[in-house]
Parts: C-alpha cells; structure tokens; sequence
C-alpha cells in the first residue's frame, strides 16, 4: 500500500511541475502576443506607413502651390499689360 502512495504522491509532484510551466508557457505567450500587437500598433499600417504618406502628399502638394502661384503670377502680369494696352 505505501508503494502506491509514494506513486501518487510523486504524480502530485508532476501534476504541480506540469501545471507550473504551463503556466509560464501561457504567459509568455500573452506577452508574446501583446508585444506583437503593440508593435504592429507603433510600426503598422495604421501609423507609420500613413504618416509617411501623409508627409509625402504635403510635400507634393507645397510644390503644386508654389507652381500653381508662379502661373498665377504670370497670368497676372499678362492681364495687366493687356488691360493697359486698351482704350479708355
């Protein structure tokens, strides 16, 4: 009979081991999967991609402004001479 208990009693032991690192197993996979989704947060397409895009456009749209002023600024002076040229 004291054979049997010592068996049961040393299973205890395994079961407690066996439980113990799954434990660790779990959480390291929770913080595994937290750090991948706070990565893709930091570094994901919905961050670091659109603002990249973003400052692209703006830049894009700075150089549309100073050329699009140019011409306005030709045409302007275009406008000017031709209205002086007319009779009162």
């Amino acid at each position: 009979m004291s054979k049997i208990l010592n068996e049961f009693e040393k299973e205890g032991i395994d079961r407690g081991e066996r439980s113990f690192f799954i434990k660790i197993f779990l959480l390291v996979l929770v913080v595994v999967i937290f750090g991948i989704y706070v990565g893709d947060i930091l570094f994901g397409k919905s961050s670091l991609e659109v603002l990249l895009d973003l400052q692209d456009s703006r830049d894009s749209l700075k150089q549309n402004v100073k050329m699009i002023k140019k011409r306005n600024a030709r045409l302007q002076k275009e406008y000017f001479e031709l209205k002086q040229l007319e009779p009162n």
